[in-house]
């Protein structure tokens, strides 16, 4: 995929994903917080799962036992981001879920890249790097406070 377009999308769904907290406390609100995320999990298993059926791109499947035991916390990742988000989205909003998870990742992303987990080429530690984490929390701080 062209880096340009990557971006974008990217961009795109980060910014539908802001939705994503305010949504599930409402379901939450409806359902009570922990079955509103196994909702909100088994909705998006089963448009997953009709994906696979119809673009009839199921093979890999197969190989999910083969993979190194790491490779399948991906879900529950998902689940407890899904679980906290709609829990703290009452304190701190849509806002403050976003900057607090944004700052998150980066942070983590950077020393990820750093130590080149996973299989990631390492990448150097740069000043910009860290400023660009410091400027998140900053602007963390001032969303939530």
């Amino acid at each position: 995929m062209d880096r340009g377009l990557a971006v974008l999308l990217t961009a795109l769904v980060g910014g539908v994903l802001a939705l994503q907290a305010p949504i599930n406390a409402g379901l939450g609100r409806a359902t009570g917080q922990l079955p509103a995320a196994l909702v909100s999990f088994t909705v998006g298993t089963l448009l997953l799962a009709v994906i696979v059926a119809l673009t009839g791109d199921a093979s890999g499947l197969t190989s999910t036992f083969d993979v190194r035991w790491y490779y399948l916390v991906g879900g529950v990742l998902g689940a407890a981001y899904v679980t906290v988000a709609l829990i703290a989205v009452k304190s701190i909003g849509a806002g403050g879920v976003a900057a607090a998870t944004i700052t998150g990742q980066l942070t983590a992303a950077v020393v990820i890249d750093r130590l080149g987990i996973l299989g990631l080429e390492e990448m150097r530690l740069t000043a910009a790097r860290v400023a660009g984490v410091v400027l998140l929390l900053a602007g963390t701080y001032l969303v939530v406070r």
